[in-house]
This record gives C-alpha cells, structure tokens and sequence, in this order.
C-alpha cells in the first residue's frame, strides 16, 4: 500500500517538527533513528557486560561457599554505574523504536544519553583505575564518544557545540567529585590531562558536525523543485522516480514524478535528457492537466528543477494498484471487477475523446484508493506512452526500437507489438481485456519463459477464457466481453472505451458490488484509511 502524508511548506512546519526535523530530508533522518537504536543497543551489552560477570562471580561463590577476596567487593559501587548506563541505554533503545516521537526530540534524548554516558565512563575509569595502580589513566573512552555522536545524531553545528562541552565536561567534573570524595588523588597536572583530551574532542565533534549537518542540508536544496521540496521516495524504475513533497505554502498531499538525466558513458559527463526524452515527458503533463475526468490522477504542476531534471506534481492517493490489490487479497468477485472497470473506462474514454492513447493500460497503473467518501475509487495514472493521435507518424518497421519497447509486454496488443497499424483507443481496449483478466483469475493473459515469446503469443496465441482459470464465478456474457476485447484484429473489440462501459454495464448481476459493500470491505482490509477519513 501506498501511504501518503499531509504537505506543510518549510515556513509552516508540521506538528512534529522541531529545528532538526526541518533542516534535515526524512529519510536521513529515519537513518539517523535506525542507527540511534543500534547504538543504543550495542552500548546497553556493553555496559551489562561487567554487572553480569559480577553477579556470576558473586553467585558461584556463595554457591561454593568460598570467601570473595576484597578486590573483588570493591568493584560492587562500579556495577551501579553500569546498570546506570543499562537503564539509560534501554530508555534510548525504546523511544528511538517506538517511532511515537518526533526527531527533535529523539534528538534531544540523544544528545542527554551522551551527556550521562560520558559521565558514567568517566567516574567509572577514573575510580577504577586508580584502584588498580594508584594513579589516574592519561585517556578515558570520553573523547572517542564526543566525536562520534556528531556523526551519528546530525544537527546544527551550535546545538551539536554546546552538547559536545557538556560532554566533555563530564571528565574534568567526575575527576573533581572523585577527588572531592577522597576516592582518588588529583593533582593539577592530572586536572588538566582531564581537560586537554576531551577538550580536542570537542573541535573534532564541531568539525564533523558542520560536514554532517552541511551535507543533509546540501541534500535538501537538492531535493528542492519550485514549490515543492521532496520528503521520502515512494517508488522508482528506469530514469523514473515518485517521490512524496511538502509545498511551501499550501497543507495539500502532492507527489512529484520526477525525471533524471542519465549520466554520461564514463559516469563524469554532464547530465542531458535528450530531446525526445523531454517531448514525451511534456506530452504526458499535457495530457493529464487536458483531461478533467475524476478517474484519472489530478495533475497540479510541470517543471523543470536546476539541474535540467523535468517533473510534475500530482495528487496523492491512499489505496492501493490493482496489482498489488490481486496480489494480496486474491481474485475479485465479478461484480466488484466491473465496479472498477467501468472507472477506468470512463478515464479511458475521455481520453479517446481528446484523441490520446494510453498505450500502457495494465494493472499497476489503476490505483485503487479510498477518495473522500467514496471507496473502490478508481484513478488512472503514468499517461508516460500517451500518443496523440493527431500526431500519429506512419506505421514503422515492426524491428524499429520505438515500437519494440513501448509498453508492458504482459499487456500489449498485437498491433503494438507488431507495429503494423498506429495505436487508437482499440489498443487501449485490449490492455482494459488484460486488466480485466487479471482482477477476474489473478493470473495474466499469457505466460512465457521469455519477453519474446510472451509477445508472440499476444501476437498469434488464443486466450483462454477466464472462468476457465478461476473457481470464482464469471457469467457467460463476461466471459465473452473480456475475450472480445482481447481479439487480435482491433476491428473486434469493442469500439471504443465508451463501447466498453457500455457493455459492462449491461452484463447480469454486474450492478451487485455496491458503494456500502465497498465500505465494509475497506473497513475490514484497510481499517487505517477507514477510521481516519470516515
């Protein structure tokens, strides 16, 4: 399923947000989280490591009845620290998983963890060690944690300064307490060695910090696109990418299909879309922002950003394809099926009208969604192989690339294939027979072990009828409709898109799938999107 979120501009922060949260793209920040709760974690092991021994140590001998050396007793007040370190460990650990936070204040509670973490090991060493030799080590593991978190927890160069002092001061401070104390003796010389190394640290840490920091904010501009700023990647394939975007001005759900220049043949050459490239991308803006039916996705914008990449803005949706639909929950009830075809048909048809051809009908391209109060709502998206007709070149040799490639092998109608006859709303008819096999048994029209052969088979093999590969049932007249617009001549399908819904309509028991069925199968298999806009 496809989640999409509500779009806030960065003067308009969400709820959420913090300084942080806005200065940073999300996935780098979920990264950030990821690596927060493994750090967490491999410290909270670290930490355990000597209470446990401790108490093996203390349990065997009890059980032995032998007497524990004194030595031994004196690391007892050290296991407190450690199980100091555990609890403030696992606390980290759970907020960083349970996601319920913001990243600003995930932040924070980093940034308080390493704090307290600098201390414990800071009295820990210090106490410890004098025990052993009766003198203070020249190096606790304090400077490696200042510059380190930095690099693990990115954020603004100050805040990261100000945390990274507080850190260091952990050293000088529990020296002083120790000696306060009278656990150990210090002397200036010793002071300043607390000082010194820690104090190094922290210009490191700051460094690291302005690198980190520069480098997620280099990556935002990147992802800044007129308007828009893009937030969190939904899909992508071939040059091709979705993403979903966070308007400056408007809270309204967008995402950005955006198209990236392949790099040169020794990957150091500039990036150029060719030509072509920029003509088909522009035709399919064109045509969806021309056509104004409520089945086919809403385009909102079409630019090109600074580094002569092209997109366009369209709306979000919440739902799911039709492919992905099959794919989970099975083959669909006839009546359900013909609920959404006629959708697409009426997408289909304007697009007809305004003489554009799809070419690339399938079901990864109908999504099926939940669109205010209406579920089982259908939009057509990716017009990426739309033909204008009124554009339409002679017939090119069946072997030429542009023919070859052009649309889904699954789903593309003999005269694609072959490239003997120009497109027309036939072909798009053939790829609603294919999306209608699919929604009726699950299984595609045709399966072979090679592209090649699968399209020879689109080209010259009969299908088999639907209600032949499904235990579902599938009225005679249904079965006849799908295998008619499946047809290898165009000249025997149904007409047009608009011919189609006709003939959908009129098949028995096709009316059955209501809006209310709809509702309460979305309120079983996507209560999610139910409870929120219901």
């Amino acid at each position: 399923m496809t989640r999409h979120a509500t779009i806030l501009g960065p003067d308009a922060r969400p709820p959420d947000s913090g300084r942080v949260s806005a200065a940073l793209p999300r996935d780098l920040l979920e990264q950030v989280r990821s690596r927060v709760q493994l750090l967490a974690l491999l410290l909270l092991f670290a930490f355990a490591l000597d209470p446990l021994l401790f108490a093996a140590g203390w349990v065997a001998a009890r059980v032995s009845g032998r007497v524990l050396p004194p030595e031994f007793l004196a690391t007892n007040v050290f296991q407190w620290f450690s199980i100091g370190a555990v609890a403030a460990s696992a606390t980290l650990w759970a907020v960083a998983r349970g996601r319920r936070v913001s990243p600003s204040l995930l932040h924070n509670v980093g940034l308080a963890y390493e704090i307290v973490i600098c201390f414990v090991l800071a009295i820990s060493s210090f106490w410890q060690y004098f025990l052993d030799t009766q003198r203070l080590p020249n190096l606790t593991w304090v400077p490696l944690v200042v510059v380190l978190f930095p690099l693990i927890l990115p954020g603004p160069p100050r805040r990261m300064l100000v945390a990274a002092i507080a850190a260091a001061a952990m050293s000088p401070l529990a020296l002083l307490l120790l000696h306060q104390w009278g656990k150990v003796t210090a002397n200036s010389e010793d002071v300043v060695r607390a000082i010194l190394a820690p104090g190094i640290a922290v210009v490191f840490a700051y460094m690291g910090a302005r690198v980190v920091y520069g480098l997620g904010r280099a990556v935002l501009a990147a992802r800044e696109l007129g308007s828009y700023r893009l937030e969190e990647r939904l899909g992508a394939g071939g040059m091709g990418e979705v993403w979903r975007a966070r308007h400056r001005m408007l809270a309204r759900p967008a995402a950005i299909k955006l198209i990236r220049a392949p790099a040169g043949a020794d990957g150091d050459g500039p990036r150029v879309i060719s030509p072509e490239l920029t003509h088909r991308f522009e035709r399919e803006a064109q045509a969806i922002a021309s056509l104004r039916s409520p089945n086919t996705v809403n385009l909102y914008d079409f630019g090109v950003a600074d580094d002569g990449a092209l997109y366009y803005v369209m709306e979000l949706l919440d739902g799911l394809d039709a492919d992905s639909l099959v794919r989970r929950f099975g083959p669909i009830p006839y009546a359900r099926a013909i609920y959404l075809l006629r959708q697409l048909c009426h997408s289909l048809a304007e697009a007809d009208a305004r003489g554009l051809v799809h070419r690339d009908v399938k079901p990864a391209n109908i999504f099926v969604c939940r669109y205010g109060e209406d579920c089982d709502f259908v939009k057509v998206l990716d017009f990426g192989l739309v033909k204008v007709l009124a554009e339409a070149q002679p017939p090119e040799h069946a072997g030429s690339r542009a023919d070859v490639i052009r649309g889904t092998p699954a789903f593309m109608a003999p005269e694609q294939v072959l490239g003997t006859t120009p497109p027309d709303g036939r072909t798009d008819v053939y790829g609603t027979g294919c999306v209608a096999y699919w929604l009726l048994t699950g299984r595609l029209v045709f399966e072979a072990d090679t592209t090649l052969a699968l399209l020879m088979q689109h080209v010259h093999t009969a299908p088999t009828p639907p209600s032949a590969r499904t235990e579902l049932p599938i009225p005679p007249a249904l079965d006849e409709l799908v295998l008619s617009c499946l047809a290898k001549d165009p000249g025997a399908r149904p007409a047009s898109a608009r011919e189609l819904a006709r003939r959908l309509a009129g098949i028995p028991g096709g009316d059955a799938w209501t809006a209310d069925q709809a509702l309460a199968w979305w309120a079983m298999h996507q209560p999610e999107l139910v409870a929120r806009e219901g």
